[in-house]
């Protein structure tokens, strides 16, 4: 009971009149949770759909209201709407993470504010809401909730990729070396915690955990980039 109420709690601040309240519900389970509740289906096929109503929606937006601009622009900007970071700002806008169904293992080490956790389960609604109101309310759906990502994504005001904004702020003034260590990992092999630290020019700069090596990188790079360590090079 305690989950359909979070659910219809969560429709509502949506905004959206959903039919089939279980489909939502689907979405924001976690598979932590379903691993310890037999039959509970959680939201990882949601999750694929979504990704794909997510890329036709924007791609069609952007097609039609940048006439002027080639596939390598509309490519560009489609990919700074949708990565992890700006589908992370949608679920934080809906305070997404206080209505995740996970285990409490989960929940105990971050789950409820870990991007990849939040971005999926964004992506997971967004399918939801295709399957059980159709296309043109999905579209009205990302639109209104994606129009300030859209905007910043289109004025080049996303970082997608921490990484390369880090080896593209760096090497502005000729090449430098930047290199990522593995400084070590714990937990068990399905909840793995990796810890990276970036070398830039022998020095180090930065360091980041993630439960993979690729979010650790990421991390540490955006501990550089958001920090002062740049202007220091």
């Amino acid at each position: 009971m305690k989950i359909r109420q979070t659910t219809v709690e969560l429709k509502e601040k949506l905004g959206i009149d959903m039919n089939n309240i279980r489909i939502l519900q689907k979405a924001i389970t976690h598979s932590s949770y379903a691993n310890q509740k037999k039959g509970v289906e959680y939201n990882e096929t949601l999750e694929f759909l979504g990704d794909s109503v997510l890329q036709l929606v924007i791609s069609e937006y952007l097609f039609n209201n940048n006439e002027k601009e080639g596939e390598g622009y509309l490519t560009r900007v489609r990919s700074l709407i949708v990565c992890e970071n700006s589908l992370y700002e949608v679920a934080k806008k809906w305070d997404l993470g206080n209505y995740i169904t996970m285990s409490r293992g989960e929940e105990l080490t971050g789950g409820r504010t870990r991007t990849s956790i939040l971005a999926d389960a964004v992506e997971a609604i967004i399918a939801a809401v295709y399957l059980d109101r159709g296309l043109e309310v999905a579209r009205k759906f990302i639109l209104e909730n994606f129009n300030v990502i859209i905007e910043k994504a289109m004025k080049n005001e996303i970082i997608i990729d921490y990484k390369t904004k880090l080896q593209e702020n760096l090497q502005k003034n000729g090449e430098v070396s930047i290199v990522y260590n593995l400084l070590k990992f714990e937990g068990p092999p399905h909840r793995r915690l990796f810890y990276v630290e970036v070398v830039i020019n022998g020095s180090s700069k930065g360091q980041g955990v993630g439960y993979s090596k690729k979010e650790a990188e990421q991390n540490a790079a955006k501990e550089v980039v958001l920090g002062k360590e740049i202007k220091d090079e």
